[in-house]
């Protein structure tokens, strides 16, 4: 069975396929893709998959922007963390839905949902294809849903593999994140340094933009962990951290004005 799963944060993705290899449905893994615009060249450059698992936020943005650019004729079961209010769109045009965190029991239900399904959509192929995908109107009633119900969804912990083990992360713990030779770490108080998967741009995006300042091209600080600015040279700044004495973040000289204003909220 050839199946697809858009998910951006690693826990989420694991437990899918682990939870797909405990239904006996992928003895291989299946792919795993973390972004809008790797999902697009995915799709144009592979068969359509038998079923796509979907998250609604990815890496650089909302997947509606994948499928208003991309025709998606498979089912989608979407894995999702917004609330109640998506139900009804949801329900109203066939779409299967996992609320998360959600458990095998779900999982195997929206299987089983699927399962039933199936029969039609190799029946009757062109009508169960069309019916498959996300018409313009499904899209439409999405989106504005997410626009009118929704606030906007920052991360909250990251899921990091060190040493073969994985460990939680939240947001609040991270003092700041730095981009250091193509790989971005978030550093906690006790100065751990955890790797990241996205760019600084993405991660930028996914953090609450009221908590996280960006310093200069390599760095973002969270307000909490800040104690102190003193001038540097070149109209820059010296930013000091309060539990982390040792350590002096500086702002890039293009960057200052903008950081300032974000210290004044």
């Amino acid at each position: 069975m050839n199946i697809l799963i858009l998910e951006d944060e690693e826990l989420a993705a694991r437990q899918t396929v682990e939870f797909l290899q405990r239904a006996g449905l992928a003895q291989v893994a299946p792919p795993v893709v973390r972004s809008v615009e790797k999902a697009l060249a995915w799709l144009q450059t592979n068969p359509m998959p038998d079923l796509l698992f979907s998250d609604i936020e990815l890496l650089d943005g909302n997947v509606f922007a994948l499928y208003e650019q991309f025709r998606v004729t498979c089912p989608i079961i979407f894995t999702t963390a917004y609330d109640q209010f998506l139900l009804s769109a949801f329900r109203g045009n066939g779409i299967a839905y996992l609320l998360k965190p959600f458990s095998y029991e779900q999982f195997q239900e929206a299987l089983d949902k699927y399962h039933l399904l199936q029969g039609s959509f190799s029946a009757t192929a062109p009508a169960a294809e069309a019916e498959a995908a996300l018409s313009p109107a499904v899209l439409q009633e999405l989106s504005r849903a997410l626009r009118q119900n929704s606030q906007p969804q920052y991360k909250q912990r990251f899921s990091v593999r060190m040493r073969n083990n994985l460990y939680i992360l939240t947001a609040d713990q991270v003092a700041y994140v730095q981009a250091d030779e193509g790989v971005t770490f978030a550093v906690d108080a006790a100065g751990t340094r955890y790797p990241l998967t996205g760019t600084l741009t993405e991660l930028e995006r996914q953090l609450d933009p009221s908590r996280f300042g960006r310093l200069n091209r390599s760095e973002l600080v969270n307000i909490a962990f800040v104690e102190k600015m003193e001038p540097y040279f070149n109209n820059r700044l010296a930013v000091k951290l309060r539990v982390m004495p040792e350590v002096v973040l500086t702002t890039s000289a293009a960057q200052t004005p903008e950081f300032r204003r974000w210290l004044e909220g």
